[in-house]
């Protein structure tokens, strides 16, 4: 089955589809926007392995150390993304993309895997109850009901740093933090601009930039992260009317 999957390389990421948004003529801007992430990210270590076909399978991770996330740890792989679209499943690619990971872990003598989770499964979170049945566990948490899960392979953990523990900020109003990692992000940032320009709602969006950025962050982040009223609210990037509507409600 491994003949069925390729990994991107910089010889051929411009040449490959990126699973998550799917175009074969029109250019997508958002897909760019992750080509040109990737771009960068790949001399560092950055995986991104995908059914060799035209579908949604794929898993993606990186070294914690250049990983774009608040946690902290020595010689560990973040899994940002491990997705297996519905009309994929039964074939045991997750599985496959998993294990692949694993196998990649202890061949360069790593310490474990560690990803993002939740105490209640979230939207745009990769499977928790799946990475469980592969031995992860709760190794970490946030105040506000985000995880940290890891696989560890010689006992030692990774951890969140204390400010994405506390999850607050000062700033008040609305307050989106977000990097050009997911092909998705840029029509989420459209559809929030819209909303909160056609109803006169103060709004900051902050691009995370750089490695240090994200390390830095103040609350749980995988690409994207929506705080309000100071506190820390969701990672689901893929925001309705009704949910910006929910966010604004609850405070």
């Amino acid at each position: 089955m491994n003949d069925d999957f390729i990994n991107l390389t910089p010889e051929n990421l411009s040449a490959e589809h990126l699973c998550c948004i799917i175009r074969s003529k029109k250019i997508h801007p958002g897909v760019e926007d992750k080509r040109q992430w990737l771009s960068d990210r790949l001399t560092e270590g950055h995986v991104f392995r995908k059914l060799n076909a035209k579908a949604t399978v794929f898993i993606e991770y990186s070294p914690l150390e250049t990983a774009w996330v608040p946690i902290l740890g020595d010689n560990y792989f973040y899994l940002y993304c491990l997705w297996v679209s519905s009309e994929s499943k039964g074939h045991g690619y997750g599985t496959n993309l998993l294990e692949y990971c694993i196998a990649d872990a202890k061949s360069k003598g790593k310490s474990g895997i560690c990803m993002l989770g939740s105490t209640k499964q979230k939207h745009w979170l990769s499977d928790q109850g799946f990475a469980k049945k592969h031995g992860f566990t709760v190794v970490d948490t946030t105040e506000y009901g985000y995880e940290l899960l890891a696989l560890s392979f010689d006992g030692t953990v990774p951890k969140f740093t204390d400010k994405a523990k506390r999850g607050t900020i000062t700033n008040q109003e609305l307050t989106i933090f977000f990097d050009k990692q997911c092909p998705y992000i840029r029509q989420s940032l459209e559809t929030l601009k819209e909303f909160c320009e056609a109803n006169q709602i103060p709004m900051s969006l902050i691009q995370v930039d750089s490695l240090q950025g994200a390390k830095n962050l103040p609350c749980a982040f995988n690409n994207f992260a929506v705080l309000y009223k100071g506190i820390f609210k969701t990672v689901n990037l893929l925001l309705d009317i009704e949910s910006i509507k929910r966010i604004l409600k609850d405070h």
